[in-house]
């Protein structure tokens, strides 16, 4: 397909929630060394209450039913949350649009363990709203995720560059938390057309935040012409994990 074709699709087709599922083969990646799904469900038969942060449309939340009576949810990105009530309302489960200053709207002590994959987080807000020694477990995106793609399209690098396993830690520490678990990984990732690339940078805003087609074109077509021959971006994905309890 040519430039303009696939560019096109990329900004018209629809894309609600975090189902990522139209990348498939399109932009690839060997897959992390650990499964957070597994981690969250093996710990759902423990507890009568959870709090998943950053729920998205609620696609992995909803997989893992039946969940506990006192779930809830916040999604803090505004079109993602109709979706998210939709799909969550008939497994019982409220959910509350985040705002932007990380509060919880919920009483202290509400739950049992807090899970959040790729969602920021107060550590104070979760040690408030956590029960004595409550759980959380979080996968996140490090603050080096994708440099390379910043780099292709001359972009500027990430804010947050400094967000980190080691960072993660010391601020839970800071609120009053035990860290038992915990591991990182850059992991090789390749974009295989600029379609793929330009839609990624459509749903994901925070990673080129001016990003227009217009503005990135001269790099874009160049990188459509490397990709056309087979040479796709090679990018590298930063993720860690760890899993904490409160000491009181």
């Amino acid at each position: 397909m040519e430039y303009d074709e696939l560019v096109g699709t990329a900004l018209a087709v629809p894309f609600e929630g975090w189902d990522f599922g139209v990348f498939e083969g399109r932009f690839t990646d060997p897959g992390l060394p650990w499964e957070y799904e597994r981690m969250v469900r093996q710990r759902l038969p423990r507890v009568t209450s959870l709090l998943d942060l950053g729920t998205g449309g609620g696609e992995l939340l909803s997989s893992l039913a039946p969940l506990p009576t006192g779930t809830a949810a916040t999604e803090g990105y505004p079109p993602n949350v109709p979706v998210a009530r939709r799909r969550l309302a008939p497994l019982g489960v409220e959910v509350a649009e985040a705002a932007g200053d990380g509060v919880l709207p919920f009483p202290d002590g509400s739950f049992e363990l807090v899970t959040s994959r790729h969602e920021a987080y107060s550590p104070a807000e979760l040690a408030r709203v956590l029960a004595p020694h409550g759980e959380f477990v979080t996968q996140q995106v490090g603050g080096q995720d994708l440099a390379q793609l910043n780099a292709a399209l001359g972009a500027p690098p990430h804010t947050h560059g400094d967000w980190d396993l080691a960072t993660a830690r010391r601020q839970l520490a800071d609120a009053g938390f035990e860290i038992t678990w915990q591991a990182e990984t850059h992991m090789p990732a390749e974009f295989h057309d600029i379609g793929a690339l330009v839609l990624f940078l459509r749903v994901t805003p925070w990673q080129v935040p001016d990003f227009t087609v217009a503005r990135y074109e001269k790099p874009l077509h160049a990188l459509h012409d490397r990709m056309r021959v087979g040479e796709p971006l090679r990018v590298s994905c930063h993720r860690f994990v760890l899993t904490a309890r409160v000491r009181r």
